[in-house]
């Protein structure tokens, strides 16, 4: 492969916590196959031998034509290792089989990178014209788009050596300034905007929410929430915003009613996500009640005492 790869991953924390397997075994390899059904390409075996997966530093694919992230290029996350320790690994918990099984995203082939829209378009091995057993090649799947499917490579190895740094695109900037503007000066959602109106435990809250949403955007470049520190938080902040208003809370309810407040309000022109991906919310609820932060009482959740009282100090603070 034509490509130095001591200078291709942008490796850091959050990467080796979700994506850096240790190098794949040719038992390792086999079982994968075995388990997805399909025989993964030389390049990409070869690829993985390097670093098994991780964050590279050029993230944006070009396009000949539009796609949900942008008019000619697509972006991802970070690309999955072979392996099924890390939640993004091809049998991980973020895995090929959960984007399938669990997103419906079509069944063509093998699923090796995600997207900033934390599961809304991902990168598929596409194995309909080759089989099981050939090259795939890669395209980009769009779910927000009926499962839109573009070409994008012919094999992996070219999708690889094709990847560009997002700078390439000179609107990245614009849209980074845009979606700073927005965090910053646009109205909350009325049910959020209802909810910071109810709480006077933490000073001047809608200031210091703005500027937990920029510090989001500084990291990313853009704004969602995923799994990272940041995000966490302003899951916390929601929830508690929510359970301190309304009584009676079931983790069912609270889930449901998660959207309205940043990932998807009705109004236009207000704070917002764009979208989100209910498995990371989940995933936070379940890892918060793990952890006792979160407990049940009777049938209802609510924050510990402590948990509460911690959270109002952090943005006291901040």
């Amino acid at each position: 492969m034509k490509l130095d790869m001591k200078d291709f991953w942008d490796n850091s924390q959050y990467a080796e916590q979700h994506y850096i397997s240790e190098p794949p075994t040719d038992e390792m390899i086999t079982k994968i196959e075995i388990d997805l059904g399909y025989k993964l390409p030389k390049s990409y075996i070869l690829f993985m031998q390097h670093q098994n997966g991780g964050i590279p530093k050029n993230t944006c694919f070009p396009t000949t034509e539009p796609t949900c992230w942008a008019e000619n290029h697509i972006a991802i996350s970070g690309i999955f290792g072979i392996g099924y320790e890390k939640s993004c690994s091809l049998g991980g918990e973020f895995g090929s089989e959960f984007w399938v099984e669990m997103w419906d995203y079509p069944n063509i082939g093998i699923a090796i990178a995600d997207c900033p829209s934390a599961g809304h378009d991902m990168i598929f091995l596409d194995y309909r014209e080759c089989g099981p057993t050939g090259e795939p090649c890669v395209v980009h799947v769009d779910q927000e788009d009926d499962f839109k499917i573009t070409w994008l490579a012919d094999d992996f190895e070219s999708f690889i050596v094709g990847l560009v740094h997002d700078d390439v695109f000179s609107n990245h900037e614009e849209e980074k300034t845009a979606t700073f503007h927005m965090v910053n000066t646009a109205a909350f959602s009325t049910e959020l905007m209802n909810l910071l109106s109810k709480q006077s435990d933490i000073r001047d809250l809608e200031t210091k929410l703005r500027k937990l949403c920029k510090g989001i955007v500084e990291e990313k470049g853009y704004f969602a929430l995923h799994s990272d520190r940041k995000s966490l938080l302003l899951y916390d902040l929601q929830f508690w915003l929510y359970s301190s208003y309304y009584d009676e809370i079931t983790a069912e309810r609270f889930l449901d009613t998660y959207p309205k407040f940043i990932a998807m309000p009705s109004e236009e022109e207000v704070v917002s996500s764009g979208g989100y991906a209910p498995d990371f919310v989940r995933d936070w609820l379940k890892q918060r009640m793990e952890e006792g932060a979160i407990v049940e009482v009777g049938y209802y959740i609510q924050f510990t005492e402590r948990e509460k009282n911690r959270l109002i100090e952090k943005f006291n603070e901040m």
